[in-house]
Formats: C-alpha cells, structure tokens, sequence
C-alpha cells in the first residue's frame, strides 16, 4: 500500500466526504452508535479525519492537535470485540461506495481498515 498515491488519488475532499458518509452511518446503528458521546459527534467526525488525512498524507493537524495518535490507548475505555470492529468495517464500507472511492484504492483502504479495527479489540 502506498499511502501517498491514496492520498493523492483520494485527496483531503475525498477523504472529508468518505469519513462524513460513515459518521451519518454510525450515528444510526444501534451497535457502535451508543460508544459515541451525542455532544461529539463533530469531534469524533474530526478526529478520525485528521487522523487520516495525516496517515495518508502526512497532515500535521491531527499530530499538532493530539500527539501521537495510541489509537489502543484511546479507544480502551470503549468496548470492542469481534461484533463491533465488524460493525465498524461495514458501516466504512458502505461509506467507501456511497461516496465512491475509486476500486483502485478501496481494497487497499480495507485492509487497513481492518487492521486498525481488529487491533482496537479489547473484548
């Protein structure tokens, strides 16, 4: 995978719209929805933006606002087992297609997904 041809495929608009498409999926499940506090919902919209604009693109802002990102650490008061990194890979999926990204990258993109999802595991 190389994160800089995603990114230049994909692009900070891409990405914007990509990540939005999933928080408008997430906010409706009944399964990973609840783990999301209702007054953050923008926050947690940004963070994961940032986060890939800057593991994709090497963007400061994510880096500047939190450090680095111990993704583990973060997620680790939030419940997560095989039922919600699945979930949480659905929900990305559909907002890979809703908006589009392009064939090219989106197996790419999934794997790291998946990577990432299944590392937050904590159940």
């Amino acid at each position: 995978m190389d994160e800089a041809v995603i990114y230049t495929i994909l692009g900070e608009e891409g990405f914007t719209k990509m990540v939005a498409a999933f928080y408008k999926r997430v906010k409706t499940d009944d399964l990973i929805g609840p783990m999301y506090p209702d007054q953050d919902w923008a926050g947690a919209e940004e963070r994961l933006r940032e986060f890939l604009l800057f593991r994709f693109g090497n963007d400061p802002r994510y880096q500047a606002k939190r450090g680095h990102p111990r993704l583990r650490m973060r997620h680790a008061p939030f419940p997560i087992g095989d039922a919600e990194a699945e979930r949480w890979l659905e929900l990305m999926d559909a907002a890979m297609e809703e908006t589009k990204v392009p064939a090219s990258i989106q197996m790419d993109l999934r794997t790291f997904f998946t990577m990432v999802a299944h590392n937050m595991k904590n159940q």
